[in-house]
């Protein structure tokens, strides 16, 4: 008998730490690489007129709003934030 709950317990203790680790990588994954404008439009787009303006966006986007709305109309359009500048890559600092 207590083979069986050993085993049982071992069997658990990997199966939980197998799905931990998986779904870690998959979070991780999902953050790579600089967000669609869809993906911006889902999550700030408060009217949902498929346009993003000032008082809507927020962080590195609102900081330099006035650079990628080119056409100066208060909003940020998919062709606009297409061809906004890229932010610079934050530089590592390696110890």
């Amino acid at each position: 008998m207590k083979s069986y709950t050993l085993k049982t317990v071992v069997l658990i203790a990997v199966v939980t730490l197998f799905t931990a680790n998986h779904s870690y990588g998959q979070d991780k994954q999902d953050r790579k690489g600089p967000p669609t404008f869809a993906k911006l439009l889902e999550e700030m787009d408060a009217n949902d007129d498929g346009k993003l303006a000032e008082s809507e966006v927020k962080g590195p986007l609102k900081d330099s709003f006035s650079e990628i709305d080119t056409d100066e109309d208060g909003f940020i359009s998919e062709e606009e934030f297409k061809n906004a500048p890229k932010p610079e890559r934050k530089k590592r600092d390696d110890k």
